[in-house]
């Protein structure tokens, strides 16, 4: 017995001290191996101190510290992003794009962008506060009218920066960081130059950045609650981040990868259950119920309604009609195809659509294809041209002799079955296929335009087959619109297809349109259907023929999207100053030049501090180093901290660092264009790491110590803001006043650099 008591030394600490211990009392081990033995990471002897009393005044600071550090953090982030803002009145880098796409709602008119349109509505929304009518072009670097209140919109646009710096801090909060951290953490989001420079312009990522802020804001609330499951709070919290995921989603879809985030959070919160051998079955179906009612079905019902809502404003025909099917467009006021002639017939002038998900319009134009036949393009085009134009021809015979258009004056319509020869009208060529490799697509038959009305053969034959009326059982007739048939080549035994595939650069980068040879009847990509007609000869349809469903609208919008996103890759022939890629954006080694650059103009140059983006950067670096370290000494038996310490550390400290890796690493797998406004979402991730592993690593220092490298970090990340200030708030001048300020030889502050 006295061996064991020897071997497992116990120490007891009264609850307070007697009157006459003093304030620098330290109760003794019985034994020297009292604090090996213990495995606690804390290696150092604490002493009793008692309570330090305040004043009211201070009481009243230390009670309310959050409160007021968050509410002063708050109005310096309206300060810093309100100031100067009317500064420059001219279009400003992408307010050329955004801007106008918010005067689009005001017009009412369609259009089409890469971007889901809850963002873009806001802006319009901007516009309405402003009272602007929506009548200016936004054209790059022109000058705002007297009558745009630019100043207005961009107030509105920079609110969203305003409130990301609140939502930092609220994280820290949440994620149980000290109250040092938390103001470290919303200061380096305050104080950051790039966050500052892209929140003061009518632009996207204002709101993206806040979006992403809020899922993580409500992601860190969530998780607080873990113990007070299907609580108010906890259903408050949930419900959040359903709702912030969602708009997150309909603003970029860079959402996905905040939407990653909380699903990789999910899925390991629903595993840990299931190793609860206590919780009952009926919980833990609850439990993956609310989360994909509130993750799954919340979100995705506010991205469709943002689409809902983007369809019901933009009810005008515009410039995007095109990219959308055939019956949206009729279905727009001021629409030409309101006026389309129903039954289609041989003589009728005609745009064919590709029925496939994200299909063009077949087109043809007077340039050649470099190899193969040599003889001109068939592409399929998104926007509305003359060289989408066809006319219905008669077939060519054996002697290659085509039948009249007209017999005895009377109408011929085409139906299931017919031969049909369709000549391009701008250049009176016919369509053709023969059996050459096409140019992208090789195990098929290239599809060319050849010949004309006196010069051609059977290989310009193509048989209608009509595989669907929406609107009428009786399939035996084409009629605009609502028919989809396939054209099959009467000599080759080939389906008339176009898949999405990009041309290179000497097709325009349109789709590619061949001959598939093995095609299968339920290939929507070998589909197609009239869209525009026109015969002089035939009444126009009635009124209300066509309508569109939403479903069929929403989906055929989203492939579009995707499609022209892939689609803007790097051009190899040209040297484009603004992109830059995933390796130059961490260590703030590239900036952009938002705007013009002589001496006459206000100057804007994107760029991160310095004092934020590096520590930043390798405070990730430290925290896999530090993780990976750890887990090796764990398997040597070498205790560094307790159980729980070592719980946060790996858990909080994944947060950030999977936030941090979900938005970053997959730019190296995109082969889209990249900017460095890209990282902007991934380095409000890796900010939260700064102040959390100073926490982790000067824990058992003094309270004194912790204060001065806090202030000193600080102090960094205010010097740095200040010195780079002019970046974000307007250079005016001649840049070369500006050269001190050029640290790096990579960024072209002074001179464009290749």
């Amino acid at each position: 017995m006295e061996t064991l008591k020897r071997r497992h030394p116990i120490s007891q600490t009264p609850d307070s001290p007697p009157p006459k211990y003093s304030d620098t009392y330290e109760p003794v081990p019985l034994s020297d191996d009292h604090y090996q033995s213990s495995a606690i990471s804390e290696k150092e002897v604490k002493i009793y101190k008692a309570p330090v009393k305040y004043n009211k005044a201070v009481q009243f600071l230390i009670r309310y510290q959050h409160t007021i550090a968050v509410s002063l953090l708050t109005l310096l982030s309206c300060w810093t992003r309100f100031h100067l803002i009317g500064k420059s009145r001219k279009v400003v880098w992408d307010e050329a794009h955004f801007g106008k796409f918010g005067s689009f709602y005001l017009r009412r008119e369609f259009y089409f962008d890469v971007h889901p349109p809850l963002g873009k509505m806001l802006v319009g929304l901007s516009g309405v506060i402003a009272n602007y009518n929506g009548s200016f072009g936004f054209e790059s670097g022109k000058t705002y009218p007297d009558d745009l209140d630019i100043t207005t919109m961009r107030v509105f646009n920079a609110a969203w920066g305003v409130m990301l710096v609140p939502l930092a801090y609220g994280t820290a909060y949440h994620l149980n960081l000290s109250w040092k951290s938390c103001v470290l953490a919303a200061s380096m989001v305050l104080f950051d130059n790039a966050l500052l420079t892209i929140s003061r312009f009518v632009l996207l990522d204002s709101m993206l950045l806040f979006f992403t802020g809020a899922s993580f804001f409500c992601l860190a609330g969530f998780r607080s609650q873990k113990q007070n499951s299907f609580s108010l709070k906890w259903w408050s919290w949930l419900f959040g981040l359903g709702v912030s995921l969602g708009c997150v989603l309909s603003v970029k879809w860079v959402g996905l990868f905040a939407v990653a985030l909380a699903g990789t959070y999910t899925v390991e919160d629903l595993w840990d259950m299931l190793g609860d051998l206590q919780m009952p079955k009926k919980t833990y179906f609850s439990h993956w119920l609310a989360r994909g009612v509130c993750l799954i079905v919340v979100p995705m019902t506010i991205y469709m309604a943002s689409f809902a809502a983007h369809f019901h404003i933009l009810s005008n025909s515009g410039p995007g009609d095109a990219n959308m099917g055939s019956l949206f467009q009729a279905r727009l006021n001021g629409s030409a195809f309101r006026d389309n002639p129903l039954e289609v017939a041989f003589g009728s002038n005609i745009t064919l659509k590709n029925f496939g998900y994200g299909g063009g319009l077949l087109h043809s134009h007077p340039h050649q294809y470099p190899d193969g036949s040599k003889q001109q393009q068939i592409t399929c085009y998104s926007f509305k041209d003359s060289n989408n134009q066809w006319q219905i021809r008669q077939p060519r015979t054996m002697s290659n002799v085509p039948a009249p258009t007209h017999v005895d004056g009377e109408i011929q319509y085409v139906k299931h079955g017919d031969v049909i020869r369709l000549q391009h009208i701008m250049t009176k060529r016919n369509l053709h296929s023969h059996p050459i490799n096409a140019p992208v697509s090789s195990k098929h038959w290239e599809v060319s335009a050849y010949g004309n009305e006196e010069i051609g053969d059977v290989q310009d034959n193509w048989r209608v087959e009509i595989v669907q009326d929406i609107f009428d059982k009786d399939t035996t007739q084409v009629k605009a619109l609502t028919t989809r048939f396939r054209l099959r080549h009467v000599y080759l035994d080939c389906l008339l297809t176009s898949r999405n595939v990009v041309l290179p650069q000497w097709g325009f980068k349109q789709q590619e349109v061949y001959c598939d040879r093995k095609a299968k009847p339920n290939d929507h990509h070998t589909w197609w259907n009239v869209e525009d007609h026109r015969n002089e000869a035939l009444p126009p349809a009635p009124k209300n023929s066509y309508k569109s469903n939403f479903l069929e609208d929403f989906w055929h919008l989203n492939v579009a999207m995707w499609n022209t996103n892939n689609a803007l890759i790097p051009d190899p022939d040209k040297n484009d100053i603004l992109s830059s890629g995933p390796t130059e954006w961490p260590m703030v080694t590239t900036g952009l030049r938002m705007c013009g650059w002589d001496s006459k103009t206000v100057k804007f140059y994107l760029l991160g501090n310095p004092s934020v983006w590096w520590p930043s950067f390798l405070s990730i670096i430290t925290f896999m180093v530090a993780t990976a370290s750890y887990i090796v000494r764990q398997r040597r038996q070498i205790i560094d901290m307790t159980p729980d310490r070592w719980s946060r550390f790996t858990s909080v400290g994944k947060l950030f660092f999977l936030g941090w890796f979900f938005h970053y690493i997959p730019f190296f797998m995109m082969g889209r264009v990249t900017y460095i406004h890209h990282y902007f979402p991934a380095l409000y991730f890796s900010v939260f790491m700064v102040p959390f592993l100073l926490e982790h690593f000067f824990a058992n220092t003094s309270s004194r110590a912790r204060l001065t490298v806090y202030a000193i970090v600080l102090g960094l990340v205010f010097a740095n803001f200040a010195y780079f200030a002019p970046f974000s708030f307007g250079m005016t001048g001649d840049i070369k006043n500006y050269s001190n300020r050029l640290w790096l030889n990579s960024w072209n502050l002074i001179e464009n650099r290749n």
